[in-house]
């Protein structure tokens, strides 16, 4: 059994492709959203967040023999705690990390290391901000004193749990963007305009996750662009595509028949 901790979408693809070639897999997802975007005909789905005992829980009772850890670039706490589970069970750790956006030469682009310092950033460079963070760090944003003063505007997953969390929060309904992507340059572009955002913040979470055209979007409308910079983790095993993930796990299936 191979796990795929798949809380993007091209974790989903990875999963599905496994299933085609003939692995078992079960996937694990947060949200019933997740669930429901994770659907496939040969692919077992666990909803519900884990920590590194539920991991392991898991990983032992399916019969884990791979993690393949497709989390986003950012879910720190998941890998850490995928790769405590898989020292704990002796199930092979893999991390399956998307590449990076090449960041433009472009004056008005700004680079910080966590998401404090881009709300702190961002109050400087004007007054309505513009967050497509997802909605992990929105409660960092909407408390940071520097932008008391200013309209934030949360750019989330149309998921119910997600907006909850907005109004629990303090957003308005009119600052709440819930809306699926990918999402084209144009219609950044119209987005933007729409709000009237002085200052757009956003990770580097590559193509596949709409950085680049957020950031050619800023550029068209001359925006300031906060990013926050993908956090450096040392992981044992690290594949950059989809194809090296496959193809590592057809020769260790070949290898252990």
């Amino acid at each position: 059994m191979i796990l795929v901790l798949a809380g993007t979408r091209d974790g989903r693809e990875l999963a599905s492709r496994l299933a085609d070639n003939g692995h078992q897999v079960l996937v694990s997802v947060v949200s019933e959203y997740g669930g429901c975007l994770a659907k496939h005909p040969q692919v077992q789905v666990h909803i519900g967040a884990l920590d590194e005992v539920g991991l392991a829980n898991l990983i032992r009772s399916a019969g884990v023999k791979h993690i393949v850890d497709a989390s986003h670039p950012y879910a720190v706490g998941v890998s850490e705690n995928a790769m405590k589970a898989s020292a704990q069970t002796g199930a092979v750790y893999l991390r399956f990390e998307r590449p990076l956006t090449p960041l433009p030469e472009y004056e008005r682009l700004l680079v910080v290391s966590d998401a404090r310092q881009a709300a702190q950033a961002a109050s400087l460079l004007g007054k309505t901000v513009f967050l497509t963070t997802g909605s992990r760090a929105l409660s960092l944003f909407k408390e940071e004193p520097a932008l008391q003063n200013c309209r934030v505007i949360a750019r989330v997953l149309p998921d119910p749990g997600v907006i909850e969390q907005c109004i629990a929060l303090g957003f308005s309904p009119r600052d709440i963007v819930a809306i699926q992507g990918p999402f084209s340059l144009a219609l950044n572009v119209e987005l933007f305009r729409f709000y009237q955002a002085d200052v757009i913040v956003t990770k580097n979470g590559g193509d596949i996750g709409g950085a680049d055209t957020k950031i050619e979007a800023a550029i068209y409308l001359n925006l300031p662009i906060v990013v926050i910079d993908r956090p450096q983790i040392d992981y044992p095993t690290l594949f950059s595509s989809i194809d090296q993930v496959v193809n590592y796990l057809k020769e260790a299936t070949i290898c252990n028949i």
